[in-house]
């Protein structure tokens, strides 16, 4: 039996490396940008007065991502906000390899177009190729029940990519087929 491959990984060897090698005049292959890996970040400025909410959210964000999501905690102490070192303040969760592809065809294919007046994403980049969509309602994803919510939260989903300039983490996220609102002209 032969081991399972994410469809976008084929993908990506088979038709985007050679068309970003063309279109960006690359020698060799390891020039070209590959995406590193996803995270996926809920701050949580909530859970300060209901503790609940941050086991809730990394529950969600488990199902959501096949991986199990962690706590971050808050690194100083801030009175005005009635925060503690070490509090839990938010979840994550850092996919690669496999499960990331699998989340990326699964964010571009289902959860993206189930966004409410959507028209596309932003493309604003970070200065070195990575890119960071924020997301207001989890309940885009398929895998969270509606009917099980207690609260709407947000998330911000981080693309890290091996891309040294904007346009070029800009062209090999284009060609994933994430939805930006108007295509850059070359």
């Amino acid at each position: 039996m032969a081991a399972y491959i994410p469809t976008l990984k084929t993908q990506y060897k088979e038709q985007i490396l050679p068309a970003l090698m063309k279109q960006f005049g690359y020698t060799s292959v390891m020039q070209c940008p590959k995406l590193v890996k996803i995270v996926i970040n809920q701050g949580m400025g909530q859970a300060i007065a209901d503790k609940k909410l941050i086991d809730v959210a990394q529950e969600e964000l488990t199902i959501i991502t096949g991986q199990k999501a962690v706590q971050t905690r808050s690194r100083k102490d801030i009175s005005n906000f009635k925060l503690r070192k070490g509090m839990p303040i938010g979840v994550r969760v850092t996919l690669r390899d496999k499960k990331m592809y699998e989340f990326l065809e699964r964010l571009v294919a289902v959860a993206l177009p189930r966004i409410r007046d959507f028209k596309g994403i932003n493309e604003k980049f970070d200065g070195q190729g990575n890119y960071t969509l924020g997301v207001t309602e989890q309940i885009i994803f398929p895998e969270i029940d509606i009917d099980k919510i207690t609260k709407i939260f947000g998330m911000e989903i981080t693309f890290v990519t091996t891309a040294k300039t904007d346009e070029e983490g800009y062209a090999l996220l284009k060609a994933f087929g994430l939805p930006f609102k108007n295509a850059k002209k070359n």
